[in-house]
């Protein structure tokens, strides 16, 4: 069973066109997903799934692997379904393109649930919800799960909901969900060609797709967020995040 990471990298943004290109202490933005990614040791193969020339030229000088895809995509899942399409693949890791310090131990440990463990379907991340600004923060996903680590949902709004009062719930804290995932490969092709059910839709959220048609999400937890650039004003954010890590 090969495992490959596949880095989706589309040129059309909304918020920051063109942004797997933009320069972080001098080098694109993909290529410090690449460098991370590539440190991972349950990888087998990585590629990075791109709609642009001129993003798969950029791969290419930084001696990665593009594979190019249609344009019209809804989403990264489609993307990379499509990419892993050509290539050998029973398990396939989903690494966000705009995640500069993606950590390598945690794609380790999602390659590994399901490398491991072949009854899970999909495997994704979470990680402690600190803030309590982003409670009620309909842009912070929130997960709940069993005790056996399996996926039960995800939401914008507070899950669980503490009826009785935060501070009158024990041990009670919500857990920020990290867009990260992996797929076998079957329950992946199986995934993209199911249509969006309600729940996506209300929520807006496409793992809830996989828990609609029966899929086992497996949940594992981590301590980091991670950094994401979405926006202008988070290039300065991962440039210093960059140096205080000591990678620039």
């Amino acid at each position: 069973m090969k495992t490959v990471g596949v880095i989706p990298a589309r040129y059309g943004s909304t918020r920051l066109p063109g942004k797997s290109l933009v320069p972080l202490c001098g080098k694109p933005l993909v290529q410090w997903v690449h460098e991370r990614a590539r440190l991972a040791r349950r990888l087998d193969r990585l590629v990075v799934a791109t709609d642009d020339l001129r993003i798969a030229d950029a791969v290419r000088d930084f001696g990665g692997v593009p594979v190019m895809t249609r344009v019209d995509h809804p989403s990264g899942t489609d993307r990379i379904a499509e990419a892993v399409a050509q290539l050998d693949a029973g398990v396939v890791i989903n690494i966000q393109g705009d995640e500069p310090l993606v950590d390598p131990a945690l794609i380790d440990r999602l390659a590994g649930a399901l490398i491991d463990d072949p009854s899970w379907d999909m495997v994704t991340a979470v990680c402690p919800l600190r803030d309590e600004a982003d409670y009620d923060n309909p842009a912070v996903v929130k997960a709940v799960w069993a005790a056996d680590g399996r996926a039960l949902y995800f939401s914008r709004s507070l899950i669980p909901f503490p009826r009785d009062g935060r501070r009158a719930s024990p041990g009670w804290h919500p857990w920020r969900h990290i867009g990260i995932y992996g797929y076998r490969r079957e329950f992946l092709e199986k995934l993209v060609r199911t249509p969006p059910c309600a729940l996506e839709l209300t929520e807006k959220l496409e793992q809830l797709r996989a828990l609609d048609i029966g899929g086992r999400l497996r949940v594992v937890t981590t301590d980091e967020i991670g950094l994401g650039v979405d926006t202008p004003e988070d290039v300065p954010k991962a440039e210093a995040a960059l140096r205080a890590a000591g990678l620039a």
